[in-house]
């Protein structure tokens, strides 16, 4: 007698079904992904290419800070229920009373690519052509930033998504995908090169700014004063003038993804020891980093920490009640109705207004008397800096000297009517200017006021210079980022940067939920460490073979897929090689197009390497993900990262 069939358990009413669920590899995909643990630490997840799935890591780092989020603490992140997946939903609290946010990942979206996975997605969007830039030639991160970058996104998508039903809006479900996660995370670059104004005066060429001691040991250095640099490079007998042209293109780098030091610069590196290097690097105030073959992120880091507002902060000393929030805006978006007050420079701060702007937030920035000096910096359209408006573009602005006492007042009555505070101010300023968070919680109780730096607490009270490279080095990404057989250094893309904002944003996401519940204001605070540490690698640095590469064509670069790059055999017999070594010898006959057709007739998805940013404005492929330079925005950008559609349970 033959065993009943067992029924199929009906699916979770409002749960978006999984991509390409009529297809073999779909429905396969889709069953793993169900026999999946409930929580997945993202620090553990294994290379995509490697995985079931292709959005697999960027759903357990959702996962993960949906979980910190419903459940605020300073512990690790680590869900209060086990959230489900691909439309997940993380209930916990008043959450319950809103209804659970559904929300899913997919990898392509809204581009028309052959193959989504975390390394294909890299070379179609041009991720790897910035991060390649350093060392000439388009090059994977080899660790999973773009999944990162995407799992903060869809948190963020879900938990906007719930304060809005929260505060009276329908209830929706949120879609991001891989794509554009990788759009968003060059949205600078993007916009420097579709600007038509002046470019960058810092000489061209390659270079990672990664120098070596006497004594074999990989450095990074970092200072933001063009005096202490000066100083640091005169202590190991370089000339004033010598080391003055290498100070565009250190800073620079920052804009351009590569450093092309003087060699005069380099060669005085490799004639000290380390030892020699650090007593410079001391006696002139310039941050010295050893960049390790460690890739282990530091342990114990929550992305971010909330403080509720002490009592004593506001309401007992009479303050006002301030803003509560919880009424609904008019705007159709999830923030619509929330205002930001932020003060911020260089990246990480305004990616996190920016977000929140995307969110529906009236986003007010302030800024020194005459403006940020950041808009001046070339290149320009329109008279502003198109890296500065790529990140503050629709934000207000409010002028303000704080070092004043009318500057101070002025941001404490910007405050007074806001529902968010956010600063990267360097340590201790907030305290010196009597701006930090119970100074301004008296005047708004129920603020959340964000703070992000660069290290927080973990490196001690005297943290190195807080900046994304560092931030790199210190939280293991200089090695996981890239191959066993390249030396450990920093991307020059800014990686932390862009990531950290993110993670800040979720942090005041989280303090604005946290809000719904306690009718409190909060502290929330957030570093770039903390950022670094949340990007899942390997335990060991990785060997990637020819074929995990961008592969030479004979118009262009290849990068194939990952069902591609797991089966080189098939792939070989596809292109009419001998075998898996021939491979990129062949490739090199003919066009990336006749391959790409070849290898999709053969049901091995590839992708063309982008390598001039610029084209994604014109590509057909990219039309509903990335926005071309018009007349009230005169570069491309991309496109809201989220999709929000109403959810009829």
């Amino acid at each position: 007698m033959k065993s009943p069939r067992r029924r199929a358990p009906d699916r979770l009413p409002g749960v978006l079904p999984p991509e390409r669920s009529s297809d073999v590899r779909g429905e396969r995909d889709a069953a793993r992904r169900r026999r999946r643990p409930a929580y997945v630490n993202p620090t553990e997840t294994i290379l995509p290419g490697r995985t079931p799935a292709t959005t697999h890591a960027a759903e357990s780092v959702a996962e993960a800070l949906l979980g910190r989020t419903l459940r605020p603490s300073s512990a690790p992140p680590r869900p209060a229920l086990p959230p489900a997946r691909r439309g997940g939903a993380v209930p916990a609290g008043g959450a319950r009373q809103a209804g659970p946010p559904v929300w899913s990942v997919d990898g392509a979206g809204p581009v028309e690519l052959d193959a989504d996975d975390e390394q294909a997605v890299q070379a179609a969007c041009g991720l790897m052509e910035v991060h390649g830039r350093a060392t000439g030639a388009p090059e994977p991160l080899v660790a999973d930033y773009v999944s990162t970058v995407t799992g903060v996104l869809a948190a963020q998508g879900a938990t906007a998504a719930l304060l809005a039903a929260r505060r009276g809006h329908p209830r929706a479900r949120v879609r991001t995908s891989l794509t554009q996660g990788a759009l968003l995370a060059v949205t600078q670059y993007l916009a420097a090169a579709t600007a038509e104004g002046p470019q960058d005066p810092a000489p061209g060429g390659t270079g990672l700014a990664t120098l070596t001691t006497a004594d074999g040991v990989l450095i990074e250095i970092e200072t933001l004063d063009p005096l202490a640099w000066s100083g640091f490079w005169q202590r190991l007998g370089v000339r004033a003038r010598t080391a003055g042209r290498g100070w565009l293109p250190f800073q620079q780098r920052f804009a351009t993804a590569a450093c092309p030091l003087p060699a005069e610069l380099r060669a005085a590196v490799r004639a000290h020891g380390l030892r020699a290097v650090r007593q410079a690097g001391e006696a002139h105030g310039v941050s010295v980093a050893e960049a390790g073959e460690a890739t282990a992120a530091p342990r114990d880091l929550a992305p971010w920490t909330v403080e509720p507002a002490r009592p004593s902060d506001g309401l007992s000393r009479g303050a006002p009640p301030g803003r509560s929030g919880t009424a609904a805006g008019a705007g159709p978006l999830p923030l619509s109705g929330l205002r930001v007050v932020e003060s911020a420079r260089r990246v990480q701060g305004p990616m996190a207004g920016h977000v929140l702007r995307l969110l529906g937030a009236d986003v007010v920035r302030v800024e020194p008397p005459g403006g940020d000096p950041m808009r001046g910096l070339p290149p320009l359209a329109g008279g502003c800096s198109v890296r500065f408006s790529a990140l503050n573009h629709g934000k207000r602005v409010a002028e303000a000297d704080l070092t004043t006492r009318r500057g101070r007042d002025t941001v404490r009555e910007l405050v007074s009517r806001a529902d968010v505070f956010l600063h990267n101010w360097a340590p201790g300023k907030a305290r010196t200017l009597g701006l930090d968070a119970g100074d301004l919680h008296a005047v708004a109780p129920r603020l959340v006021y964000a703070s992000a730096s660069g290290f927080g607490a973990a490196l001690g009270p005297t943290p190195p210079t807080g900046t994304d490279y560092l931030a790199q080095v210190h939280g293991g990404l200089a090695a996981a980022l890239r191959p066993v057989d390249r030396p450990p250094a920093p991307s020059l893309m800014t990686v932390t940067d862009v990531l950290g904002g993110l993670v800040l944003a979720q942090a005041v996401l989280a303090g604005l939920l946290a809000r719904e519940e306690t009718r409190r204001g909060c502290r929330v605070a957030s570093s770039l460490l903390s950022a670094a540490a949340l990007v899942p690698r390997p335990p060991r640095r990785v060997r990637l073979t020819p074929l995990d590469r961008p592969l030479p064509t004979a118009d262009g670069l290849l990068h194939l897929g990952a069902e591609a790059r797991r089966r080189p055999g098939e792939v070989a017999r596809a292109v009419l090689a001998a075998g898996p070594a021939s491979v990129a010898g062949r490739l090199r006959t003919g066009g990336t197009e006749e391959w790409l057709a070849g290898l999709r007739e053969a049901g091995l998805p590839a992708v063309r390497v982008r390598t001039d940013l610029a084209a994604l404005a014109t590509d057909p492929a990219f039309g509903r993900a990335v926005l071309p330079p018009d007349e009230r925005v005169p570069y491309a950008r991309p496109a809201s990262p989220w999709t929000f559609e109403e959810d009829g349970r």
